[in-house]
């Protein structure tokens, strides 16, 4: 069996675990959201300030993986939510095998939103379904603004980009106008938030979304 034959096998023993994953979350009216990023782009920083804004009693759970260390899952654990560490041992990206065993103790009935924290890496994520209903890809003013350009299959696959760090915009050379652009050429239906989870700007329409999607998802579950 040569490597693209193992390939093949592998990513559709793959789609066939997040399609059951997909039909669980829908089943008990779970909201499963994917976020994707280049490492040190803010994903645990957003879901932090995320959290900050909850009820204690919100029925929200985070799985966050790392190649190694369970720093992300402390950090995140603080909040006092539900939260496990994929630790991947090497691999550049999570899956939904790992999803599935990461859920087990969990009651899915119990949970309205579950949040994914991938891998930092904007190449092997994007082929690796893990049963969501949609990826975010998390771009900070730190990278380039061609990102998009550069890596176009997770721009394409998500739904929404979140414009992260903006605070640093008049210190570091990035033309924001540009990567909103490069993303839409990618993605002409990509929603695009601009927020800083340092100073709080933009925070508000993200959660905005954030309920917009959790209102339709709703919405899905009583129809």
């Amino acid at each position: 069996m040569n490597r693209v034959e193992v390939e093949k096998k592998v990513l559709s023993e793959n789609d066939r675990i997040a399609a059951d994953l997909r039909r669980r979350f829908k089943e008990h009216g779970v909201l499963c959201l994917n976020l994707i990023s280049s490492p040190g782009a803010g994903k645990t920083s957003l879901l932090e300030r995320t959290l900050e804004g909850f009820p204690s009693a919100e029925r929200v759970a985070l799985l966050t993986g790392d190649i190694q260390t369970d720093n992300d899952a402390t950090r995140l654990a603080r909040a006092g939510f539900p939260v496990k560490q994929i630790t991947t041992g090497g691999a550049c990206h999570l899956d939904a095998r790992m999803i599935e065993r990461a859920l087990e103790g969990w009651r899915l009935e119990d949970l309205d939103l579950l949040l994914i924290e991938n891998v930092g890496n904007l190449v092997c994520p994007s082929s690796y379904d893990l049963g969501e209903e949609a990826k975010i890809v998390v771009l900070s003013v730190a990278e380039g603004e061609d990102k998009p350009l550069k890596y176009p299959s997770i721009f394409f696959k998500s739904v929404l980009l979140v414009l992260n760090k903006v605070d640093l915009l008049p210190y570091v050379p990035f033309d924001i106008a540009r990567a909103r652009e490069y993303a839409r050429r990618v993605h002409p239906g990509m929603e695009i938030v601009e927020v800083s989870c340092t100073t709080g700007q933009g925070l508000d329409d993200w959660r905005a979304w954030l309920e917009k999607r959790r209102a339709a998802s709703r919405i899905k579950v009583t129809a």
